[in-house]
């Protein structure tokens, strides 16, 4: 009997595996099951082009079903030579090998035959394979499409140069974004972000390939490359999917997509920008279902968190975070909201984009195309009788001073400014237009921010830092942590945190209160390094000090703080 005829004889379903292993609910096998009906497919392959599972996670499965190998990139050749030599041996046809999509290669220093096909479980397959191959013994292993791709590709263009004159016919492009293989490949692409926990994905075209790149707790990691060949379908379907122009190659678009992968529903907002080798596409994740975060889990240090949720509990004035792009600023803002919603106040938001909906709050979409900006909303939300408005960011002078005028008449208004420090807010806001005496009087406090890699709990090794950080940090420990042991670690690496050393991420902060000296320095105009020694001497600590801390928590590593504060000091 065959291999995969033992195979076929397996008791229990794919569908039931997956269900034990809660990757799929009974919603997604029965979508997966009707699609299946309709227009046939293997039920694997079938709950991946829906998005319903990614590759990775099927394969998983598959591999203990079955009992077969999951392979994995690096036993692939790097060139055609030995698919070609072995192909020769055979006397079957390359176009035979092409067309069955089946590839097979002689393993190093044994007899043994490898063989990848994309469905392993045919019957036809394996009788050829026995018959071509009567004395050696075949290994067949579950493989990823990409990588089934590659061998493909290396296969095919060994014999001829595969131009991309075609690509440029837009009717084509558009049935071949539509075709199952690379709808297949974006669904999977998206559910392996998510089950990587990445935030973004990016599509980067070269000259001769182009590559998959996924940022996971803020650092982008290669996930996979192919020929440049298939960029061209692989942009296209994700352009046609997002509402933009798929014959528009010249000018960057934005669009929006909402899908559902890997068991959840995802907002993904889309970027493209023309580039000399293609289009750069980049598409920000935002799972529509996640939890919003409770303000003691974002890593305040114990008198960090009594500060900012004593100044979150004034009745008016202004607070700001701060911080660049993928800072946390919005996360920190949206768990504000959720400490200080008591159904008592009336809290409305204006956002652009709203990233993710908040109960018992009115949340406002600005829509800058249509002239919709924050200013104009903010005339709206005035006389709505808000207690607590949050904005977005604070962009221009117009929005700012509409929000002094409301802390002024007694609001309460939330924002995020983009500044390095917290001391630096002050000048900013001075900078864009805003006269002293109304930011002295209207801005109550700033918190600037960052995230750092949170260490895995698997492979964190104990490390001792330099002398001088553990003087420092010693000085600088709350009271809540002073009779705490030091518990300073080092990155390692591991399965569990793919080789990073690190899983997750936690804030770090800083934290300024606008002190009746600072008041009189912000009137002065004094720059932000007078401010910033007035605040250290009121106790103000900064984010790389802020960091010190978590690393004596264990939390993270003295590395991982220098790396995220090289630029705030």
């Amino acid at each position: 009997m065959s291999q995969a005829a033992q195979v076929l004889e397996a008791p229990k379903r794919l569908g039931d595996w997956l269900l034990e292993a809660q990757l799929i609910n009974e919603q997604d096998l029965s979508r997966g099951l009707d699609f299946q009906q309709r227009f046939g497919g293997r039920l694997g392959a079938v709950l991946v082009r829906i998005g319903a599972i990614s590759e990775d996670s099927l394969l998983q499965v598959l591999s203990q079903q079955l009992g077969l190998p999951v392979f994995e990139q690096e036993q692939t050749p790097f060139d055609a030579t030995p698919l070609l030599d072995l192909i020769s041996t055979t006397q079957v046809e390359k176009d035979w090998w092409l067309d069955q999509q089946i590839m097979v290669w002689q393993a190093e220093d044994t007899d043994a035959i490898y063989c990848v096909a994309r469905d392993p479980l045919d019957d036809s397959l394996h009788e050829v394979l026995e018959r071509v191959f009567q004395q050696q013994s075949v290994t067949w292993f579950l493989a990823r499409n990409q990588d089934i791709d590659r061998l493909l590709d290396m296969l095919e263009n060994s014999a001829q140069e595969t131009g991309l004159g075609h690509l440029d016919d837009i009717g084509h492009l558009r049935e071949l974004a539509e075709g199952a293989p690379v709808v297949e490949f974006v669904n999977n692409m998206l559910s392996q972000a998510i089950d990587q926990r990445a935030s973004d994905v990016h599509v980067e075209p070269e000259e001769k390939q182009f590559y998959v790149r996924y940022r996971v707790d803020g650092v982008l990691r290669e996930h996979l490359s192919l020929p440049r060949e298939r960029f061209d379908a692989i942009a296209s379907r994700i352009k046609l999917i997002s509402g933009l122009d798929i014959a528009e190659r010249r000018l960057p678009q934005d669009g929006r997509l909402n899908i559902r992968v890997s068991g959840q529903e995802l907002d993904i907002r889309v970027s493209t920008l023309p580039g000399v080798h293609g289009e750069s596409v980049v598409m920000r994740l935002l799972p529509k279902e996640r939890e919003t975060s409770r303000l003691a889990q974002l890593g305040f240090a114990p008198d960090h968190y009594q500060l900012f949720t004593d100044w979150v509990s004034e009745p008016h004035g202004i607070i700001l975070v701060t911080g660049p792009t993928g800072s946390g600023k919005s996360t920190t803002l949206y768990a504000t909201l959720d400490a200080i919603n008591d159904r008592k106040r009336k809290i409305i938001t204006v956002e652009d984009p709203v990233e993710y909906q908040l109960p018992h709050v009115t949340q406002v979409q600005a829509h800058s195309d249509i002239g919709y900006n924050f200013s104009k909303a903010l005339r709206a939300i005035l006389r709505q009788d808000p207690d607590i408005i949050m904005i977005g960011e604070i962009r221009d002078v117009e929005t700012a001073e509409i929000a002094i005028q409301a802390a002024l008449t007694g609001h309460m208004v939330l924002s995020t400014l983009h500044t390095n420090d917290s001391v630096s807010a002050f000048t900013r806001l001075i900078d864009m237009g805003v006269e002293p005496f109304l930011v002295a009087t209207s801005v109550r406090a700033v918190q600037a921010q960052r995230l750092v890699r949170v260490l895995c709990t698997h492979c964190a090794e104990p490390a001792e830092p330099l002398p001088e950080i553990i003087e420092e940090t010693q000085r600088l420990l709350p009271t809540q942590l002073q009779d705490t042991p030091p518990q300073w670690k080092q990155a390692v690496g591991c399965e569990h945190c793919q080789h990073t050393g690190y899983h997750g991420r936690v804030g770090i902060y800083e934290l300024t209160y606008l002190s009746p000296e600072l008041q009189s320095l912000v009137l002065q105009r004094a720059p932000a390094r007078e401010l910033r020694q007035i605040a250290a001497s009121q106790g103000y600590r900064t984010l790389r000090q802020d960091g010190w801390i978590k690393a004596w928590q264990g939390i993270t590593s003295v590395e991982e703080v220098l790396r995220v504060t090289e630029s705030a000091g």
